[in-house]
């Protein structure tokens, strides 16, 4: 069921019930109402009861539209949203976005799929994204989103928006069966090249007496594009002088260019260029236990094998490939001086193995009381990336190198939760909930960045642990106090206990330990809706949410001389006021809204100087957003079989005060833009051919927080822009489709510090049983 027909059925209901009993009959209208099913998907399991901004997309919409590869391009047309996915696969920087929180936020919005967290909450910023491959697209049921933190069932992370993941669970035995292959030409500085890869998966389930089954795997074979540069400020070259010439080997191949500050630099190479295999299997069981009562359980594994190589676009005089200068690691370009390091090339090695399990007991009778029990646990069983520690050549060159090893980290979750229905028009919820995170990094030394085992006897070159827990109780209630008004009044009360944080380093091989924290929030939700007419209805939602720091932005820092410094263990939680008031008008051929939303956030968490050459996380005082959004679902705009969502959303989003940095007071919020849009608009031609067009849209944005980053089209800018995606599937019978499409139509080059992939051609095959 789509929230569109959702939204039908709560705005029919509403008019019925403004109604006199009987009036139909009075007036000759309708003898009567026959009885009416409604079949449709796997509900969310968002609260729907709550009177506020809900999007939704179902599985056989995205395989239809959208060119979907990882699970996060579901939610690439919904509005004010935009995962930073910088190439297909990527596992470690594909940070969602929302209304006022930016890609380097990644902690301030919720991801589940099927009640399972996959949020990374072990840190906030790039490199803690969500654990997508945990979702293939092909067991997607449907995707829906919560609009800010007005649900008293979620944690302070909601602020931004909850993402809810169903997932397929049979009614009846199916298989499915899914081929594709990918290509992308990618021109850029130095690099000139084709990268691409290709895709499978299968899945098959059954639903027999009281127990359903679901198997599920999938297999990602990508080389995806350099994502960074190296790179030398002009001005850091020394000249020579006195008719000495400037020292080191002399090189070509330097490319000119401007960094985001406006200051002249020079490319020398590509790095990142991912060459990842990733792995997904999934097991889910259920059992009815009675007929309103399911035990139900997930198993989950994603495996990567990833290989990240470099490239040197510097020649020497004979025309090979430098990685490395004279004996003091010098080269001379352009008469000038310049030292290269190891990692100006540095490629690297990852094997990741993680698993996720996840097990719910639960009543659903939809009479006076239901419940639910639901726990689920998410472990790094092996998270090593290996990197060396001299300039190499490539991939297969040994030498030394260091190990960082992220196994034993993960995030545990147990949930019960009620609720009573002492009427239709009444359901109240309550509910106490404790999350858990452990972060565990060690980096040692080897002899062998390849295949070799930290140095023996060695202490490690530094570790860096934490963990952190939130204890939850929560209550909320949702009534219809008259025909065409419902309220909903909620708070949640939690409890934060931060411990266990230590740092150590080979000077200082004792770890040194910060302080416990224990801290306690009350987070007041409400919201309200009018029926003001039969297709108008009018809702206001207003809701408190606070977000405590992370391990790792917590327990960050370094040991000098047996003392921690550059660390703030005392950081405060940000505190967050969100409010919205939606006009939602409704009619037979979809819906139209416009949402006024704002936020006031206080101790925003940014990672900021701390001394001239040391940044480390500080609270920002306060920041103001003020936005506007408007958003239509259509179905047979125009003509029929063609269908059309869009939206546009203007956030004026200001840092009003900050202690830290006074620079950035005034400044917009980091990766915030003023501006985003798209358009997905699809056309059923005739029974077989669908055919989709797809635009988004960023305006301007910026990094720092004193937005000095004024030249956003170059390596580590961010970029407006304005993209083009097109798809057309042809169904041969029920079982057989396939589908062409390309991704950038226009190949836009543009920027979130990384450069996005250029026009990307897909193609793929699918077999549904």
């Amino acid at each position: 069921m789509t929230i569109l027909k959702l939204r039908r059925m709560q705005a029919a209901s509403m008019l019925l019930a403004a109604l006199p009993a009987g009036a139909f009959a009075e007036h000759g209208v309708l003898k009567k109402l026959d009885s009416v099913t409604i079949n449709g998907g796997r509900p969310t399991s968002l609260p729907t009861q709550i009177p506020t901004t809900i999007e939704g997309i179902r599985g056989e919409q995205i395989e239809e539209r959208i060119n979907a590869t990882d699970s996060e391009d579901a939610l690439k047309y919904f509005p004010s949203l935009n995962v930073r996915k910088r190439y297909i696969g990527d596992y470690d920087h594909a940070v969602l976005a929302s209304r006022a929180s930016g890609t380097g936020n990644s902690a301030r919005s919720l991801v589940y799929a099927d009640g399972i967290l996959l949020s990374n909450l072990l840190g906030n910023g790039a490199s803690f994204t969500p654990r997508w491959g945990l979702v293939s697209p092909e067991e997607i049921e449907r995707v829906d989103v919560l609009y800010g933190p007005f649900s008293a069932a979620y944690p302070g992370g909601s602020v931004g928006a909850v993402v809810d993941f169903q997932t397929r669970m049979p009614t009846r035995l199916e298989a499915h069966l899914k081929l594709s292959a990918f290509s992308q030409r990618f021109r850029l500085y130095g690099s000139d090249a084709r990268f691409g890869g290709h895709q499978g998966s299968a899945s098959v389930g059954n639903r027999q007496g009281p127990w359903s089954w679901w198997v599920d795997v999938s297999r990602l074979d990508n080389a995806g594009q350099p994502i960074s540069f190296a790179n030398k400020l002009v001005a850091s070259g020394k000249a020579g002088s006195a008719g000495v010439p400037a020292a080191g080997v002399p090189v070509t191949g330097a490319i000119a260019d401007r960094n985001p500050l406006k200051q002249d630099w020079l490319i020398i190479g590509a790095g990142g260029q991912s060459d990842t295999v990733q792995d997904h299997a999934k097991l889910k069981l259920a059992y009815d236990v009675a007929p309103t009562l399911r035990a139900s359980y997930t198993l989950g594994w994603w495996g990567n094998d990833a290989v990240r190589a470099a490239q040197s676009y510097l020649r020497d005089a004979a025309g090979a490939p430098v990685v490395r200068g004279d004996a003091n690691n010098l080269v001379n370009i352009g008469g000038r001086s310049y030292a290269l390091r190891a990692a100006d090339f540095a490629p690297t090695i990852g094997v990741m193995d993680h698993l996720i399990q996840g097990v719910s007991l639960k009543r659903h009778a939809r009479g006076a009381w239901d419940w639910e029990i639901a726990a689920s646990k998410y472990d790094y069983r092996k998270d090593l990336v290996r990197t060396p520690t001299v300039a190499v050549a490539n991939a297969s060159t040994s030498g030394p190198g260091t190990l960082t090893d992220l196994a034993g980290s993960g995030w545990n979750t147990l949930a019960l939760k009620g609720s009573w229905r002492p009427n239709p028009a009444h359901v109240v919820e309550v509910g106490a909930q404790a999350d858990s995170a452990r972060l565990r990094t060690r980096v040692s030394g080897s002899a062998d960045w390849i295949g070799g085992a930290p140095t023996p006897a060695a202490p490690a070159i530094s570790t860096f642990n934490g963990n952190t827990r939130l204890q939850s109780l929560y209550a909320q209630d949702s009534w219809r106090v008259a025909p065409p008004w419902k309220m909903t009044f909620g708070a949640r009360l939690e409890r934060w206990h931060a411990f266990g944080g230590e740092l150590s380093n080979a000077a200082n091989p004792v770890p040194k330990h910060f302080p416990e924290r224990v801290e306690t929030s009350v987070s007041p939700k409400a919201a309200l809706a009018w029926m003001a007419a039969p297709d108008l209805t009018l809702k206001a939602s207003l809701g408190r949410a606070v977000r405590n720091p992370t391990a790792a932005e917590l327990f960050q820092g370094s040991v000098v001389d047996g003392a921690i410094v550059n660390s703030n263990p005392q950081l405060q939680a940000e505190k967050s006021w969100t409010g919205e008031f939606s006009a939602e008008r409704m009619h037979d051929k979809g819906t139209l809204r416009a949402t006024v939303f704002v936020e006031r956030t206080r101790d925003a968490l940014y990672s900021q100087p701390l001394t001239s050459t040391v940044n480390t996380v500080q609270n920002v005082g306060r920041i103001r957003t003020n936005g506007v959004e408007l958003a239509c679902q259509l179905d047979d705009v125009m003509v029929h079989g063609l269908s059309l969502s869009s939206s546009v959303t203007y956030a004026d989003s200001v840092i009003t005060d900050n202690r830290a940095l006074p620079a950035s007071v005034g400044k917009r919020q980091p990766r915030v833009p003023d501006w985003r849009a798209n358009l997905l608009a699809s056309m059923h031609l005739g029974q077989h051919w669908t055919a989709s067009l797809g635009l988004r849209y960023s305006g301007r944005q910026f990094s720092a927080l004193d937005n000095l980053d004024t030249h956003g089209d170059t390596y580590m800018g961010v970029s407006d822009y304005l993209v083009t995606d097109v798809r057309l599937r042809y169904r041969f019978d029920r079982q057989w489709s396939a589908a062409v499409g390309i991704d950038n139509l226009g190949n836009t080059r543009y920027w979130a510090f990384h450069p996005y992939p250029q026009r990307t051609m897909l193609a793929e095959l699918r077999f549904d049983y």
